[in-house]
């Protein structure tokens, strides 16, 4: 049976993507490889992280997938009784400034008093813990891909940056040249709390701002070739999308524009990919000009976040359940308690289940 072919993009979001590991971790233990071919997967900053660990367990021919991701995510939580207490004064101290009840002071990543703070205050931390640079070459030979080059004949993986002198969008891409490690921490260097993360020339921030997750090149052969165009694209979705009230307090209106503009860039690549398809399927386009461009069927339809009864997706989000939703805010994106990344892993566990249930059904599958 030839199996459908798919690309997962994981959409960043801090410590919150912790449910991305989690609704990988169900994926995969559910049977994903029996009816789907992972074609490409990609990711900006948290969600680049989730992204890297599965494609490179791919690249390893681990029998167990998320097993790299998810030892990823122990060694990322806080576990000795240093490492709870420093979590908590830092998650805690930016909510109660973030509320007003605290003063504010701007200071930059390269402030030396702030290198000199936090140098003293995680003296008693594992280096893993408070170095992200660390923590990645703990798990992830980047020796071994330097080695092996670029891997245009494997599913394709695409992280997102943004390139800050010349403002312009970036994709680090397996296809042509292997990542490195600067590629992650690039992708993962908040303005806000990390210094630019500059090398060959160039400096970059996170894309969480502009291309949070990279989703359009996923259906374009330049970025993919020919033969990971996927079927369907699964987004996993971090933000959420609506909201119940409209929020009043600075800290509430403050967390609502995170959230938007986390979600931004995703609804304009769907709604230019729902674009490109509406003149596929009004045959804009001569047959010739498409079998240049490698397309033959009509692109994937995006998902109509307005209509929930538009029937099976074929960019479907995979989200965190509402009850979840409600008791997160902007702090918890920094929150690396094992009560928090466990319950978002679990969510995301519960979510991915259902959705891979409901598109096995949607599709005839079992």
């Amino acid at each position: 049976m030839t199996k459908r072919k798919i690309a997962i993009a994981c959409q960043g979001g801090g410590s919150q993507t912790a449910f991305t590991a989690g609704a990988l971790k169900a994926l995969f233990e559910g049977g994903l490889a029996r009816h789907f071919e992972v074609v490409s997967l990609s990711g900006t900053s948290g969600g680049a992280l989730c992204a890297m660990l599965i494609w490179y367990a791919l690249f390893k021919g681990d029998d167990y997938v998320p097993s790299r991701l998810l030892k990823f995510w122990v060694d990322n939580t806080a576990q000795t009784d240093a490492e709870l207490q420093f979590n908590h004064y830092l998650v805690e101290s930016l909510r109660a400034t973030n509320k007003g009840q605290l003063p504010q002071f701007n200071v930059s990543p390269y402030s030396p008093m702030l290198q000199a703070l936090l140098s003293l205050s995680s003296s008693q931390l594992r280096p893993s813990f408070t170095d992200l640079r660390t923590l990645l070459l703990q798990h992830i030979d980047f020796a071994e891909l330097a080695a092996a080059g670029a891997q245009p004949d494997r599913p394709a993986l695409l992280l997102g940056a943004a390139e800050i002198l010349t403002g312009r969008l970036v994709k680090f891409n397996s296809r042509d040249g292997a990542i490195r490690l600067e590629h992650l921490l690039a992708s993962c260097a908040v303005p806000s709390l990390f210094p630019a993360v500059e090398f060959d020339g160039h400096a970059y921030w996170d894309g969480l701002f502009s291309d949070n997750p990279p989703v359009d090149e996923l259906i374009k052969t330049a970025y993919v070739g020919v033969d990971n165009l996927p079927q369907e694209i699964w987004v996993i979705k971090i933000n959420p999308t609506g909201c119940q009230r409209v929020p009043q307090a600075p800290e509430e209106i403050a967390d609502r524009r995170n959230e938007m503009v986390g979600n931004m860039s995703l609804f304009q690549q769907l709604t230019n990919i729902g674009f490109l398809n509406d003149l596929l399927l009004r045959g804009a386009f001569s047959e010739a000009f498409l079998s240049a461009l490698h397309i033959t069927a009509p692109v994937c339809i995006p998902q109509c976040v307005d209509d929930e009864a538009a029937q099976p997706y074929h960019i479907p989000f995979i989200e965190m359940s509402e009850s979840l939703q409600q008791t997160l805010d902007y702090e918890s994106k920094l929150d690396r308690s094992p009560e928090n990344v466990q319950r978002l892993i679990d969510d995301g566990e519960r979510q991915a289940t259902a959705f891979l249930e409901g598109r096995l059904a949607a599709l005839g599958l079992g």
